[in-house]
């Protein structure tokens, strides 16, 4: 493949976790071809890295090269952006001003009166007994 045809793509580094290789998550809008509205694309990549200098956030310049494993078939050209990204849980982040107190259930008027609205008759008819009906005779 000669240099000129090579494909170049321009991501961030999404995965950083394996030797000499790093994710890259390229991303790209085009238009629908039936709806005519703008859509996002992205495809990732496994990219060869073989100095481990790109890191998780980094943006990337990546070129396509001959195959190097079962899944890289791109290496990083250049690393065009460093980004910090915190490492926090999500339940670590502690907002302040936000506290949110939750009130207790407060008794409305209109389920008071269904509470109270009980029939009286149901008590009375839920005896074992059977009830006897008397028929004149």
């Amino acid at each position: 493949m000669s240099f000129e045809r090579r494909k170049v793509r321009v991501g961030r580094v999404v995965g950083d976790k394996m030797d000499k290789t790093v994710t890259v998550q390229v991303e790209w809008r085009e238009r629908h071809r039936r709806y005519k509205k703008v859509v996002s694309r992205r495809a990732r990549f496994k990219v060869h890295d073989a100095d481990n200098q790109s890191r998780l956030g980094d943006q990337v310049r990546i070129i396509e090269t001959r195959p190097i494993s079962k899944t890289k078939r791109w290496r990083v050209q250049e690393v065009l952006s460093g980004e910090e990204i915190a490492e926090l849980q999500p339940d670590q982040i502690v907002v302040e001003g936000l506290t949110r107190e939750v009130a207790p259930p407060t008794v409305t008027e209109a389920s008071e009166e269904e509470a109270t609205n009980e029939p009286q008759g149901e008590e009375e008819d839920k005896t074992d007994e059977p009830k006897s009906e008397e028929s004149p005779e």
